[in-house]
Parts: C-alpha cells; sequence; structure tokens
C-alpha cells in the first residue's frame, strides 16, 4: 500500500479522489489551503469520510507559501488537483489565478523533485484546448480563458520538470465533471437548485453548447487506473471524458423528467470564454489505461439531484 498526496483533498473530486484511495487501504496526506472560493462549511463536509480513517491526515497549507517538502516526503505519489477553477472570475483576479495554478504548481514541482517523488499525476482541464475540445490530446492547445491559459501553463511546467530532472509525470484533462459534491458554482448545480427552489436559472447562450459529461466515480477511476497502472501512464496525457455528449438544452429536459418540475430560463447572452463544444476523445485512455466510464447522464444527474435534496433538507 502506498502513501499518497492529494492536493486539493477537500475539494468536490479531491475529497472523493481520497476516499477510494483510503478505501482501497492506501495512506492519504490531503492538503487544502481553503481559499474562500466557496463556502469552507462545504468543503469540511466533503471530509468527513476521510476524516474517520487513521490513515488520514491533513495539512491546510498554501502552496504558494507552504512548507511543501515535509508534507511530500515519503509519498510514492502526488495527485495534484488543487487550482482555482471557473472561468469567469478568472478575467477579473488573473493574478489569484496566476499564482494558485502556475505559481503553486511550480512549488510542488520543486518538492517533488527534490524529495525525488516516484508519480507526479497533474489534473488538467479540458479548457487547455480552447473554444471546442473534441480531438485527440495531440489537437491544437489554443485556450479561450485566462482560466485555461494557467491550466496549459501548469501542464508545461510539468513537462519542463519531466524533461530537465526527471519529475515523472502523467496528466489527465478532466471533462465537465458533475455529480454529488459539485461546486455550488458549476452549471448543474445552480441549475438543480434553481429547479427546486422554483427560482429562474440563467442560461448563458442558447443552450446547444455540448459538454462531455463524466461521472465523479468514473473520473476517480480513470485517475486510479493512472495511479496503479504507472508504468504505462509515465509521460503521458490521457483525456477523461464521459460517455455521453449532451447540449445543456438536453440536461435541461432530462432534469425536467427527473425533478417533475419546468425549469424558468432566464436566457443572457454567451459569456467571454465559454466553450461551446466539448467530446472528450477517450480512445488513448481506453488502450492504455483500460478507462471505460460506465455512468450513464441521466442515472448520474439522478444521483446529484437526491444529494441536492439531502443536502437541502441537512441545511433547513
Amino acid at each position: 500500500m502506498s502513501r499518497c498526496l492529494i492536493t486539493g483533498a477537500a475539494g468536490f473530486i479531491g475529497s472523493h479522489l481520497a476516499e477510494a484511495l483510503l478505501e482501497a487501504g492506501h495512506e492519504v496526506v490531503g492538503l487544502d489551503s481553503f481559499i474562500p472560493y466557496y463556502s469552507r462549511t462545504i468543503k469540511e463536509r466533503n471530509q468527513e469520510i476521510c476524516r474517520s480513517y487513521d490513515s488520514f491526515t491533513f495539512h491546510e497549507t498554501d502552496l504558494r507559501y507552504g512548507d511543501l517538502r515535509s508534507i511530500v516526503s515519503d509519498c510514492e505519489a502526488v495527485f495534484h488537483l488543487a487550482a482555482m477553477p471557473g472561468l469567469m472570475k478568472s478575467w477579473s483576479e488573473f493574478q489569484l489565478y496566476s499564482s494558485c495554478n502556475i505559481e503553486g504548481t511550480q512549488r510542488l514541482l520543486d518538492a517533488a523533485r527534490d524529495e525525488n517523488t516516484p508519480h507526479f499525476i497533474h489534473i488538467s482541464t479540458s479548457s487547455v484546448y480552447g473554444r471546442e475540445a473534441t480531438g485527440a490530446e495531440d489537437a491544437p492547445l489554443e485556450p479561450f480563458s485566462p482560466y485555461g491559459i494557467t491550466k496549459l501553463s501548469a501542464e508545461q511546467l510539468c513537462r519542463a520538470y519531466n524533461a530537465n530532472f526527471g519529475v515523472p509525470i502523467t496528466i489527465l484533462r478532466y471533462f465537465s465533471v458533475y455529480g454529488p459534491r459539485q461546486r455550488p458554482d458549476m452549471a448543474y448545480n445552480i441549475l438543480i437548485s434553481a429547479m427546486l427552489n422554483n427560482e429562474p436559472f440563467t442560461m448563458f447562450g442558447d443552450g446547444e453548447q455540448t459538454r462531455s459529461n463524466t461521472y465523479y466515480t468514473d473520473c476517480v477511476s480513470a485517475t486510479l487506473q493512472a495511479f496503479e497502472k504507472k508504468e504505462k501512464a509515465l509521460g503521458e496525457t490521457f483525456n477523461i471524458g464521459g460517455g455521453e455528449v449532451l447540449s445543456l438544452n438536453q440536461v435541461l429536459r432530462i432534469l425536467e423528467d427527473i425533478t417533475g418540475r419546468k425549469v424558468n430560463l432566464d436566457t443572457r447572452p454567451a459569456r467571454p470564454g465559454d466553450q461551446k463544444h466539448t467530446a472528450a476523445n477517450i480512445e488513448k485512455a481506453r488502450r492504455i489505461l483500460g478507462y471505460n466510464p460506465a455512468t450513464r447522464v441521466k442515472e448520474g444527474l439522478v444521483e446529484q439531484v437526491d444529494w441536492h435534496i439531502r443536502m437541502m433538507n441537512e441545511l433547513s
């Protein structure tokens, strides 16, 4: 069993990944800085299961300033999920995004280099492709937002540390992850909340924008496969997406069916930086990692709606 570090361990995907590693018998070191992008209470709730394990330790540490070598020390793998997320805020707070996503990544890579970490798994995003993200991993990288630019810069840092210092890296590009614990600023969370509370949902664009919906369990499975098949994954970049590509309008109809409620739309023009189409080409991940997304979108949305209702009841 391995000792694994997860940055962003209190977040949506990081907390699920931590639970999966703990359940598999690994020791997990969690790190999160609780930057107030959304409520700290939500993140602390995400960690409740992890904190029940004796094999889980946690550091409230900022990658930009903290002592990382002592945290990275003796870890067989680093899962780097921590980042400032979200497209829109990156236009107005670029310094924050660049410091978290670029400088924080470099400091973590420094620590991994100095501590001879055996595997550095860097989590990236479909946003590095730009307005359209429909090709394979060797498609042109033309980020369409400051957020995407910082995430591509972080990828390039990983490759530079690999080429110059031999830091063993794998890069995973996640596509539109959804499900229980989804961040409150993400579209499906906002949409479900609006429908359950009979409030209007602001839709930017015509609703024909498409997404390669990835249920969180499939995302976690792919990440574990990259970890477990290290020798095949080293030096590689993989698209990690779901098996179904749907438009936002199609998702609206599915959620109306699940909730039994009609969505009240407030339609606005598309925003700067919004991607038009994403459709993850996952053939490389299938071939090398054995990745095979298993959750249909309606099935996953049922789970997310049920979770959302539970959270509303707990807070009421």
